[in-house]
């Protein structure tokens, strides 16, 4: 008798997302308890960035509630400088986001590789970032962990904001206490417990420029107490050189977001987003062209470099005793035996499926849908992972455009995996993976 092929298991595109659904590509970031990788969609051919996380960390470092809160935060978003989720789901091990993917890397990496960055460059991404803000400002939403290492470039060099880890709603009511963020970029009145608002962003927004254009940021100390001694009461002082990187209008504006006096600082007076817009130093920024991407910017990472530590992908084949893979639930799972906080997992971090939202939204509430899918507007970066610096909340903190018209959908040939449109330097993972040993 002749051998028997394996046939794979048909994947069942109209039923929940799920893993399978996805080819698993490089590794591309880690986080505290949590991981990136590129993926490609088996039967779009979109490429994304996966950030899954597994669940018995999560619950060993008390971060549910902020895995949650994420999740239901992401589904209230859609904006060109955000890095938005477009599927949200879990099996028995990991909760799964997979958003935008941003291939041009964040900002951290190319401080990182090049000292300082240049005015221009600076100063369009800024204007960028403060779209993305005023967009969260306008939903009551406060990011509260700004810095370089979360704000993602795509492959044409915009900026976007990524990581709303420890993002919460605010109300002007009721101020948040909660300390949380990365001390180097929280603002004076997060450090003096006093209470704050939406206030703290632009504040954090004033130290990214402010290093991104410098090279260092305005308020350093060895520890903890000295650095949050700096940022309350130490003087704003500007290097020797300054004028030779940073134009006066840059200075001002520099100024303006690192004003102490949250009622006093640009961006959180009176006409908040407008005061920004207005500023001398945006006099170059057509701000309502701004978010259709037409403007070329003044610095675009290089295509042929990966932009990113290529030391993940290296870890994840080398040092990874359990690699992700696609795996089915257990359908015999008690959810009742399960701890509270896996529970609450299960029942709170819901599915989601930004096309299958779009079609809910294009046709009315009783027509009879056909199979079929949407165009989607693939920004590519890699999202961004929580620095080990990375305050977490206390517990008692506790736009979307019209959709495009739905296209019929192309269904994949054969049983081997295509990889189209896929950069040849994010598809090593794809290959045959060598089994190692812990080294």
């Amino acid at each position: 008798m002749g051998a028997l092929c394996c046939k794979p298991e048909a994947i069942d595109f109209d039923g929940e997302v799920n893993l399978f659904h996805f080819v698993l590509l490089r590794s591309v970031g880690k986080g505290a308890f949590g991981k990136v990788r590129v993926v490609q969609h088996k039967q779009t051919k979109e490429i994304y960035a996966l950030k899954y996380i597994n669940k018995a960390k999560c619950v060993k470092m008390k971060a549910v509630a902020n895995i949650i809160q994420e999740r239901r935060l992401l589904e209230e978003i859609d904006h060109p400088f955000v890095v938005n989720l477009r599927y949200a789901f879990q099996d028995d091990e990991n909760c799964f986001f997979v958003l935008d993917l941003m291939l041009g890397g964040d900002l951290r990496f190319h401080l990182e590789r090049q000292g300082s960055i240049s005015e221009a460059a600076v100063r369009l991404w800024i204007a960028e970032v403060s779209s993305a803000l005023a967009f969260l400002h306008d939903k009551k939403i406060v990011h509260r962990d700004l810095k370089p290492d979360n704000i993602l470039l795509d492959e044409g060099g915009h900026a976007h904001i990524t990581d709303l880890n420890i993002a919460v709603h605010y109300s002007d009511r009721r101020l948040l206490t909660g300390v949380a963020g990365s001390m180097a970029y929280m603002a004076p009145e997060v450090l003096n417990k006093k209470g704050y608002t939406f206030t703290i962003d632009w504040w954090s927004l004033g130290v990214c420029a402010y290093e991104l254009i410098f090279g260092r940021r305005p308020f350093r100390g060895k520890t903890n107490s000295d650095l949050s001694h700096a940022i309350v009461r130490d003087p704003l002082k500007f290097p020797e050189d300054a004028d030779m990187k940073c134009s006066k209008e840059g200075i001002s504006f520099l100024l303006g977001l690192l004003e102490r006096d949250p009622t006093k600082r640009l961006g959180c007076r009176r006409d908040r987003f407008s005061d920004v817009q207005r500023h001398p130093w945006f006099a170059s920024i057509d701000w309502d062209t701004l978010d259709e991407k037409s403007v070329t910017p003044p610095y675009i990472p290089d295509p042929k470099k990966a932009n990113f530590d290529a030391t993940h992908e290296l870890e994840e084949l080398l040092l990874e005793d359990n690699p992700l893979k696609a795996r089915k639930r257990n359908p015999n799972q008690d959810v009742n035996t399960l701890s509270k906080e896996m529970q609450q997992m299960e029942e709170q971090f819901t599915t989601y499926d930004f096309k299958a939202m779009q079609r809910r939204s294009y046709y009315p509430q009783n027509h009879t849908v056909s199979t079929v899918t949407a165009t989607s507007s693939s920004r590519p970066g890699t999202p961004g992972t929580p620095a080990p610096d990375t305050y977490q909340v206390r517990s008692d903190d506790a736009y979307a455009p019209p959709p495009p018209p739905p296209l019929p959908m192309t269904p994949m040939g054969g049983s081997k995996e295509k990889f189209d449109n896929v950069p040849t330097a994010l598809c090593e993972s794809a290959k045959p993976r060598v089994k190692s040993r812990r080294i």
